[in-house]
């Protein structure tokens, strides 16, 4: 595997966090080819976040913005970088200006996406950073696009949604589209909404780049008892978009055909106390856990017959693809890009979203079809090995960050230990200048 010569930036608001094990995943699978990943995040991730040792080890060699903003030294080292490079600072209050949202409360928080940009961008500099390369098109593209033009590096995105589709206008898609070198979008649908936003001339930067899991972690165990009854498992933020009141209601419809069934919840969030207070009557037929790491997960999803996923809103879940990968049928709601993902009536059922009657019954078609579990187990699984393994989408992601592109939609890709152009080629990453400025410490 070959070394890049010019680290890669890696932005998220706040990493690692229990939701986004994937960006996790990505970062080691990346490191895996060699290529030089630096975690940056924009706030630090509390105890609640650093539930694993993966965690912990990513939390260590994490740069935080907003906490070295806080250090007078360093903030002035920030501030006085910025004013060092008078042209590529006016370039970016410009685009800052242009990106600005209507109204006072978002111009300011414009003006602290600058300064953090600052920050990030001596911290570029500092390291000789040729890429910044952040996920999702909200607060934290902002801060990187901003970054990138500051210190004179490419730019580059992940695409996910609901929220970077919902306020595509608030958030400057377009703009944040054209300052791109490419955008991973990862899905189909999510690359025809930002196709809606983005001038023609810019859709060719619109790949598409799956996020993955290892399947290997997660073993196919079959059903251990079904005529105990169907064992289902919800993953997930505990918040209204995850639609888990209409879960409730269908789970309490169903048992009154199967009183034997049993649902586990896993995750937390601002709806868990009301969550409870709405599951209380089901008594011990409903079980929360709270936040787990990636490893209880797994275990939970092993034990587990099923996952349901009820949300309103969605990307292409990752826990759908941790759970295929265990061999377990899903039962998710048909919206954005999950139908890219699960086939309805092969690997598991899609529902409408909101529509507790159907959910009902297909959770009863589940829980009276036992023999179809391992059927749709394994066709779930062969989906995710061969269309959502993270190292095969490294891979690509990998080709895009060497300038590899093309004009190929979706690049081949492969897993385990490809290998990645040498950067000191002709990519766009060992053309880019090394801007290290001398006598910079941390």
């Amino acid at each position: 595997m070959t070394q890049q010569s010019f680290p890669i930036a890696y932005l998220t608001a706040l990493f690692p966090a229990v939701s986004h094990t994937f960006i996790l995943r990505e970062i080691e699978a990346l490191d895996d080819l060699g290529l030089d990943i630096r975690p940056v995040s924009v706030r630090r991730a509390g105890p609640e976040q650093l539930i694993g040792s993966a965690e912990k080890a990513a939390a260590r060699r994490t740069f935080h913005i907003i906490e070295t903003a806080k250090k007078p030294r360093k903030a002035a080292a920030a501030l006085w970088h910025a004013m060092r490079h008078p042209c590529p600072f006016a370039k970016a209050v410009s685009l800052a200006w242009r990106m600005r949202a209507p109204g006072l409360r978002a111009l300011v928080y414009q003006g602290i996406y600058l300064a953090e940009a600052m920050v990030l961008a001596w911290h570029l500099r500092r390291t000789g950073c040729g890429h910044v390369h952040t996920h999702f098109a909200n607060s934290s593209a902002t801060v990187g696009v901003l970054a990138a033009r500051l210190a004179g590096t490419g730019f580059s995105f992940t695409l996910h949604g609901p929220s970077d589709l919902f306020e595509a206008k608030y958030w400057r898609l377009d703009t944040k589209i054209s300052e791109a070198r490419f955008v991973a979008c990862i899905s189909h649908f999510a690359r025809s909404q930002a196709m809606l936003h983005a001038d023609p001339d810019q859709w060719h930067k619109l790949r598409i780049v799956h996020c993955g899991v290892v399947p290997e972690l997660y073993g196919m165990l079959p059903p251990a008892n079904p005529e105990a009854g169907l064992r289902l498992v919800f993953v997930g933020r505990l918040a209204p978009v995850k639609g888990l009141r209409i879960l409730l209601d269908a789970f309490d419809r169903a048992r009154e055909a199967r009183p034997d069934m049993h649902l586990t919840i896993i995750g937390d969030g601002p709806d868990r106390a009301e969550l409870e207070c709405l599951a209380a009557p089901l008594e011990a037929a409903v079980t929360f856990t709270g936040a787990l790491s990636q490893a209880d997960v797994a275990a939970r999803l092993a034990a587990a017959d099923a996952l349901v996923l009820p949300s309103f809103a969605e990307g292409v879940p990752v826990v759908l693809m941790e759970a295929m990968a265990s061999g377990k049928p899903v039962i998710a709601t048909r919206v954005a890009g999950v139908s890219e993902l699960v086939e309805d009536g092969i690997s598991g059922y899609l529902v409408p979203p909101g529509d507790v009657e159907t959910l009902t019954a297909r959770l009863l078609d589940l829980a009276n079809d036992p023999d179809c579990w391992a059927e749709m187990g394994r066709a779930g699984r062969e989906k995710v090995v061969r269309d959502f393994d993270i190292r095969r989408e490294a891979a690509r992601l990998a080709r895009l960050f060497q300038d590899e592109g093309g004009e190929t939609l979706r690049l081949e890709g492969s897993s385990g230990n490809a290998s990645v152009k040498d950067p000191a080629s002709n990519s766009f990453l060992a053309r880019q200048p090394k801007t290290t400025t001398p006598g910079e410490q941390n």
